[in-house]
């Protein structure tokens, strides 16, 4: 299996078509806007089992010499960077949108709630790409770890949700000259683009008047914050009990 993916049944014509195939309830494809040519992936790859992690390592992901698990090279590498990153945050909102009411306000659970529902659908369409389009090289379903106050208060969710989604846009930023699908690039962008967006409320949330706060938006180029997949790795690595290696990942 080369690195380099190839949507099955993409072409410039049809990915030029809006999509509505569902991913389970809701599809991904209808938040991201995304197309017919990027639709072959999930067609082929969701299940009824695609919220469930996998138990057992698969073949394609090997193992460095340190112990840590290669996310692999190529395009591989960065679907599977992108898949890590999705599976700690559909398991932290989902964690949250389960919490007793009372913790945050209303329209704050309500916002838990729905992003829950992004998150994991994004989730889903990276296994599904991977599935489909790498088979044997999907990374296995990750097991999250949390600091011990992290749902107990207001104040600890949102700190976590601000991290999380601060990292993810950075770490789209900078995975996203490494994609050389242009399918996938297209799908990262639409992705980032809606991180940005939970970023950007979670940030007044915390701090109101920081969504495009200088230390994520540079104040001469106006430009995001971006992060290499091994410094994102390094700080997502405290929220997930396996220990990841992105040291290939693009190459």
């Amino acid at each position: 299996m080369s690195d380099n993916l190839q949507p099955r049944g993409s072409d410039d014509t049809s990915f030029a078509q809006p999509l509505y195939t569902p991913i389970k309830r809701r599809s991904f494809f209808m938040y991201a806007g995304a197309t017919a040519g990027a639709s072959a992936l999930v067609l082929a790859g969701c299940s009824k089992d695609s919220n469930n992690a996998t138990p057992s390592l698969p073949a394609g992901n090997s193992v460095t010499s340190s112990g840590a698990v290669s996310l692999g090279s190529g395009d591989v590498g960065v679907l599977n960077f992108a898949y890590a990153l999705e599976q700690l945050e559909a398991d932290f909102y989902s964690k949250v949108a389960a919490l007793p009411q009372g913790i945050l306000t209303g329209s704050e659970y309500a916002y838990f709630q729905e992003v829950a529902k992004h998150e994991a659908i994004h989730r889903d369409f990276f296994k599904a790409a991977l599935t489909r389009d790498a088979s044997g090289q999907v990374l296995r379903g990750l097991t999250p770890k949390y600091p011990a106050a992290t749902f107990t208060d207001r104040t600890n969710i949102l700190a976590t949700a601000k991290a999380f989604e601060d990292l993810g846009v950075a770490a789209y930023n900078g995975a996203g000259k490494l994609i050389k699908t242009p399918a996938y690039l297209v799908i990262a962008g639409q992705i980032v683009s809606v991180e940005a967006r939970h970023a950007a409320y979670i940030r007044e949330l915390v701090t109101p008047g920081s969504f495009a706060a200088d230390d994520i938006v540079n104040a001469t180029s106006g430009l995001d914050d971006q992060k290499s997949p091994t410094d994102v790795i390094v700080i997502a690595q405290n929220f997930i009990t396996e220990k990841l290696d992105a040291s290939t990942v693009g190459k």
